[in-house]
């Protein structure tokens, strides 16, 4: 199950309103809501918070992956937001994200977990495609990237 064949423009949220780490994910887990990825949308936001609480998925170069692993979804699903302003998510460099991409999966999808984590980390090594993504307007400009790429 490649990233690509997750994303749609619902679950892509540009640019996000919030300006803290609870807020985001709260942002991005409605976001999944809305688009009809998942039904319980409370207990999924204290699933990535309990993850969160064990140490923070901000990784560097702007980037953060909030997920959880919950019985609340069937299939993986992703959502992408991306931060005009940044957010302060305990990132390892110090610096505020602005890329977010949430992952949520049931407890029997851990391979597929994976690879979309080894996906976003091959994202993240391309500071250019991150910049672009940075950059975009909308969830349309987002989704083209990704089929560009």
């Amino acid at each position: 199950m490649a990233l690509l064949d997750l994303l749609e423009e619902k679950i892509i949220k540009v640019p996000l309103e919030s300006d803290n780490k609870t807020e985001v994910i709260r942002e991005m887990v409605e976001v999944l809501s809305t688009a009809g990825k998942i039904s319980n949308p409370e207990s999924v936001i204290a699933a990535v918070l309990e993850r969160e609480a064990m140490g923070s998925t901000g990784l560097d170069k702007g980037i953060a992956v909030p997920h959880a692993k919950t019985t609340e979804v069937n299939d993986l699903c992703v959502a992408l937001g991306i931060s005009n302003n940044g957010v302060d998510f305990d990132a390892l460099d110090g610096e505020d994200s602005h890329l977010f991409f949430m992952i949520i999966a049931p407890p029997n999808q851990s391979s597929q977990h994976i690879q979309v984590l080894s996906e976003i980390a091959g994202i993240a090594k391309s500071s250019a495609f991150c910049r672009m993504l940075k950059n975009s307007e909308n969830a349309k400009e987002v989704l083209e990237l990704f089929l560009e790429e």
